[in-house]
């Protein structure tokens, strides 16, 4: 078979694009949130298996925390379990907690598990139950309507996040697969938004990088052109003057927290796009938009 060099030589300067960043990132935590149409699209499942395993394998520390918000509807729906949602929080019941319990800590950790495995990677799935490791309350929201506390019913907010759970994974061969189920003292289980998981291991993991997997090509201008480097003060503004409004709001007010709170950088990345996590760590353009709270975005 005779070599195609002109292949070849591509793959030899993705290398050499690659090699800088290997060696920046080599040795540190990167938290990625793995949610949206990356979960159910399974050309996207499996490139994200291979991306997480590449990146232990070249030395970094990577922390998958998911979400499951479509398969636990669908397992709802075929259940005869009504949803309700307030402000786009799912209202948990006992009922549903039971289902978000089975989805988020049987079904969907178990397939990413298996996933990872399945590319020679070597993980473990836990829940925020396993070693105490989410210690959470009840999360009371305040309507927009009348400014009335609300009881979401199982939705928790997190109190306290074990670093002593995660620094035994992420400092061993394992890659930890964490589902966004905690528990109170009374060891009453609730419902977590699996965005502020991921922010709140990253902060206590004094993370390099928190990774947020979106539907969305990455934070717009009002041109609607992607933004690719943005510092805190810039997003601030962007929220201030609408740009940044509705559904992202969330999302950008989770990696804000993150990189407020000492994690180097913060990316809103587009989860539809094959090989997204190692686009937006090994190359020079990525794939999303990246927060950080230096001056100039362009080392990162």
């Amino acid at each position: 078979m005779p070599l195609d060099f002109a292949a070849a030589k591509n793959i030899a300067n993705v290398l050499t694009e690659a090699l800088p960043y290997i060696q920046k990132f080599t040795g540190k935590t990167i938290v990625v949130k793995y949610g949206g149409n990356a979960m159910t699209d399974e050309v996207l499942k499996n490139s994200f298996a291979r991306d997480i395993v590449l990146m232990k394998l070249v030395g970094m520390n990577p922390v998958v925390v998911h979400g499951g918000g479509p398969q636990i509807g669908s397992l709802l729906t075929q259940l005869n379990i009504q949803s309700e949602f307030i402000d786009g929080i799912r209202v948990t019941d006992s009922k549903t907690m039971d289902v978000v319990e089975m989805v988020l800590g049987g079904l969907v950790n178990k397939e990413i598990v298996s996933l990872l495995n399945k590319n020679q990677g070597k993980a473990i799935g836990i829940t925020g139950k396993d070693g105490n490791l989410i210690q959470a309350k009840k999360l009371l929201k305040k309507s927009l309507i009348d400014s009335k506390m609300m009881d979401m019913g199982q939705v928790g907010s997190i109190e306290k996040i074990n670093r002593e759970v995660l620094d035994i994974l992420k400092d061993s061969n394992f890659i930890p697969v964490i589902a966004p189920i905690g528990t109170d003292r009374t060891g009453a289980t609730y419902n977590i938004n699996a965005d502020t998981v991921a922010g709140e291991i990253a902060k206590v993991l004094d993370a390099e990088k928190l990774m947020l997997l979106t539907n969305i090509a990455g934070v717009m201008d009002k041109s609607g052109k992607v933004v690719t480097g943005l510092t805190t003060a810039q997003v601030d503004a962007m929220i201030a003057d609408g740009t940044i409004h509705g559904g992202m709001l969330p999302k950008i007010e989770c990696a804000l927290d993150a990189v407020n709170s000492g994690v180097r950088s913060a990316h809103i990345i587009d989860g539809r796009v094959e090989h997204a996590v190692l686009l937006e760590i090994f190359t020079n353009t990525g794939v999303g938009t990246l927060i950080s709270n230096t001056r100039s975005v362009d080392d990162e």
